[in-house]
């Protein structure tokens, strides 16, 4: 399902137009963006929880080479599926 699918099931699902939809969407991605850029968790219950990881810099090896690079660091998001949402997909 890409963005303007999953726009309009929730139009059709919550009697929205699609302009308004759309626009749920947008605000809902902009806010847990900027949650997760601050380092802060979000949890819808039931559904599941957005939060972001540290990964540690580490030594890698090109693989065409076989020569050692260094990784950096890095913050990753992370999306972990609440209960509710793990028995529905697994029914």
């Amino acid at each position: 399902m890409n963005k303007k699918e999953l726009t309009d099931a929730v139009a059709d699902a919550a009697g929205l137009s699609k302009t308004d939809a759309s626009a749920a969407l947008d605000a809902f991605v902009e806010t847990v963006t900027k949650a997760l850029k601050k380092k802060k968790t979000v949890t819808i219950v039931g559904f599941g929880t957005f939060q972001t990881s540290r990964s540690k810099a580490r030594e890698g090896r090109n693989p065409q080479t076989g020569e050692k690079i260094k990784i950096k660091a890095k913050t990753v998001p992370k999306f972990k599926a609440g209960k509710s949402l793990k028995d529905a997909v697994n029914k």
